[in-house]
């Protein structure tokens, strides 16, 4: 055999048999299982908590680097909730998020830096009331995916930043007696995440695909194998070398 085909037959083998490396997987965040809160101070005595909405978006993480992975996220402000209906609905008018001309907040990660196992600052493009700033997001959470009762694989965090009203032009600055302002500049948002793997695994090569590749290999290699065989071996070389008498 030529060490052309011997080299093709090599590396064939190799792009069959040996392990692949892990390609980056995508998760999606499972709303039902993620919270988004945040907390104002109001009259400079006490603060004010709340929820967001429904939190969607999708991160690919590679599997190798987590600092190349990305992730777009969404939330619906107009299921925010103060536990009081009448500054809900002021919360949702044109004085604060104006929910009806801009019914969604969003973000999208420009880039990551690790600064530990479990632990990432996210830098990414915010969009609120039409407004687009750069921000941090600190995440914190297990490096280590679950498997849930149910065969699906799970991974979760804690995300946390802090917003100001006035750099995306939220609510007026209104000032109390003796200074202060009567609602915060600065929004303080906790989000407890959970996301579901939905990107196949890793391949695993199965031992009857592993037979089948073998199989397939061996067979069309099988008639060079037997030639150079054929050629080299001392049964043939004797056949072939002149008889001397």
């Amino acid at each position: 055999m030529g060490r052309g085909r011997l080299g093709v037959v090599a590396v064939a083998a190799a792009a069959v048999l040996l392990p692949r490396p892990a390609p980056a997987s995508t998760w999606e965040i499972d709303p039902v299982h993620t919270t988004a809160g945040f907390a104002v101070r109001h009259l400079v005595v006490s603060k004010v908590r709340g929820h967001l909405g429904r939190v969607t978006g999708t991160l690919h993480l590679d599997e190798k680097d987590r600092t190349r992975s990305t992730v777009e996220a969404t939330v619906d402000l107009t299921g925010i909730d103060t536990d009081n209906e009448e500054r809900d609905r002021h919360l949702r008018s044109a004085d604060y998020l104006d929910t009806r001309r801009y019914p969604t907040l969003t973000f999208r990660s420009k880039k990551v830096v690790a600064q530990g196992a479990d632990r990432f600052v996210v830098t990414g493009d915010l969009t609120l009331r039409g407004v687009t700033r750069e921000v941090e997001l600190v995440v914190q959470g297990s490096a280590t995916p679950v498997r849930d009762p149910w065969g699906k694989t799970r991974l979760g965090g804690e995300i946390r930043t802090t917003l100001e009203r006035d750099a995306f032009g939220i609510g007026r600055q209104s000032v109390v007696e003796g200074g202060g302002l009567v609602m915060g500049n600065d929004v303080e948002v906790t989000i407890d995440v959970e996301l579901v793997r939905t990107s196949d695994e890793p391949a695993r090569t199965s031992p009857r695909t592993d037979q089948r590749a073998s199989s397939s290999i061996s067979s069309s290699v099988s008639p060079a194998l037997r030639s150079s065989a054929a050629v080299c071996s001392p049964s043939a070389g004797a056949a072939r070398s002149p008889r001397i008498s």
